[in-house]
């Protein structure tokens, strides 16, 4: 019986939601995402989300301009529905999401979530700053989802079937565990 009420999650997860780590048949990603910030409009402007025991927006460094660049691109996608495989506003799974976005600034990212998680440099949780890629282990071993961070705790990602590309924070229960990394995109991974 117990083994039964483990696999239906599981089961349900790999039906129903995933992210492209291998070309569009990636891995599901489960959900519901417990405390998901709910999805604003597409261009709408963010708002901060500041909560105790958590540094306030204003103590984030600011980021470059081409970072500064690569969130507001991001950001103006919020709302754009879930699309396993895909990779345009039409509709985007996790690793075609970050793909696209920084393919609007002339960087080029493989495809697949894992390899993009062997592109530039690792960051350590605690310097994880606008613009890097966040990674996540979630229903498989290995870097499964990725978004981007935008600051603060916050980053902005396409979650899952019944999703839209949305904002949550790495730091809630749910992300928090399943973190796995951070890597910052350096200009010798561009073709800028």
């Amino acid at each position: 019986m117990h083994l039964r009420r483990a696999l239906i999650p599981a089961a349900l997860a790999l039906a129903c939601g995933a992210c492209a780590s291998a070309g569009g048949g990636g891995t599901a990603v489960p959900r519901p995402f417990p405390g998901a910030v709910a999805p604003p409009q597409a261009g709408a402007p963010v708002q901060p989300t500041d909560t105790p025991g958590q540094p306030p927006e204003s103590a984030v460094p600011t980021p470059s301009p081409l970072r500064a660049e690569l969130v507001a691109t991001a950001l103006m996608l919020r709302g754009v529905p879930y699309r396993n495989g895909g990779s345009d506003p039409s509709g985007f799974d996790c690793s075609g999401f970050v793909q696209y976005v920084f393919a609007q600034h002339a960087w080029r990212l493989p495809r697949d979530t894992d390899r993009q998680y062997h592109e530039g440099n690792a960051v350590p949780y605690d310097e994880i700053q606008p613009g890097d890629l966040v990674f996540f282990e979630t229903v498989a071993r290995g870097a499964s989802h990725v978004g981007v961070a935008i600051g603060g705790d916050q980053f902005i990602h396409a979650p899952n079937s019944r999703g839209v590309v949305r904002i949550e924070r790495y730091t809630s229960s749910y992300w928090y565990p399943r973190f796995i990394g951070a890597r910052r995109i350096v200009s010798a991974t561009a073709t800028r």
